[in-house]
């Protein structure tokens, strides 16, 4: 199919979002429907991703594969390949993939509506979905393709399948000063000055991009983040005097040193208990809340939101502290 076709049979005329890469690779979302159509050079449709939460429930043999608990998609889909005689492996994300069948799952935080009838983030994730063509299969995010849609996923550390999350007791405790400094990292620091302030580790990852990143790569190259396993940190750089100085830390849930906000712990924690306490306290007037772009909940002033990631079939809670003029896009 080319796009016009795939229009046609989504019963659409327009996309939500869409861009081009140099290549002539390009993709188009549809997120009323909770669809994602990519399309290689020569506008051929080569893989179309299924959203957790709005896209269309789709069963592959007996099996449905959207919006459901990952781990009994996972033994469903081990089940039927075993009767069919198929391989199934691990994705980037820790799910399941199978290359005979062009499929590779993933999951998503979950959300509902509160008894007052607003939306509100969950606990919990379920399962969305990745399907492609045959010549995409063997390695569906690794090709350029669909790491041009998926670019920042792409940069996350791959997981084998497995969610460990540090114990409370086994974990740093880490000051906090809003808007300059986390632990011992002081916004401004440039990246060299980062990694000596966490003892000299070295960046397990590094993520960036080149000037008009999703459609050329020329000119120099500018560092976004440094992600330090050890320290359970992301490190984001911004370039307001022309060179990389530190804008905001992520402190990881499953891994991160613990940090407090006014007697409220904020890392590896039930995020809905979080989110509940920190309501609570702002309706009694304690301070004011704000909410990130992606509804993640923040005290007034701080320029800090408490985000989630996934640990299995639940999400636990992490925090992204930010400079005071920095602004979170997610």
């Amino acid at each position: 199919m080319d796009s016009d076709e795939a229009k046609a049979a989504l019963g659409v005329e327009n996309n939500s979002d869409s861009q081009v890469a140099a290549s002539g690779a390009f993709w188009e979302s549809y997120n009323d429907l909770g669809v994602t159509v990519i399309y290689a050079p020569g506008m051929l449709l080569v893989a179309v991703a299924i959203d957790a939460m709005d896209g269309p429930l789709v069963r592959f043999g007996d099996v449905e594969l959207i919006a459901r608990v990952p781990s009994e998609v996972r033994a469903d889909l081990t089940a039927l390949a075993h009767r069919e005689g198929a391989e199934v492996g691990v994705n980037w994300s820790g799910d399941p993939e199978v290359a005979a069948w062009g499929l590779s799952m993933g999951a998503a935080q979950a959300w509902e509506l509160s008894a007052e009838g607003f939306v509100q983030r969950t606990d919990r994730v379920i399962s969305e979905s990745l399907l492609v063509a045959p010549e995409l299969a063997d390695d569906p995010y690794g090709n350029e393709v669909v790491a041009h849609w998926r670019q920042n996923m792409c940069e996350q550390p791959a997981n084998l399948g497995s969610w460990p999350i540090t114990a409370e007791q086994d974990r740093q405790r880490w000051e906090w000063t809003p808007l300059e400094r986390v632990g011992p990292l002081r916004f401004g620091m440039g990246p060299q000055q980062v990694a000596a302030a966490l003892g000299g580790e070295l960046p397990a990852a590094r993520n960036g991009h080149f000037p008009h990143y999703w459609y050329c790569k020329n000119g120099p190259w500018s560092l976004n983040e440094d992600r330090f396993d050890e320290a359970g940190l992301t490190a984001h750089y911004w370039y307001r005097e022309g060179h990389p100085t530190l804008g905001a830390v992520t402190v990881h849930g499953r891994t991160g040193p613990q940090i407090a906000f006014d007697g409220i712990d904020l890392i590896g924690h039930t995020v809905t208990t979080i989110d509940a306490t920190l309501i609570q306290r702002a309706e009694n007037d304690e301070f004011g809340l704000v909410y990130g772009c992606s509804g993640n909940l923040g005290p007034d002033g701080t320029n800090m939101f408490v985000r989630a990631t996934r640990a299995g079939d639940t999400v636990v809670s992490e925090a992204r502290f930010c400079a005071a003029a920095w602004e979170d896009h997610g």
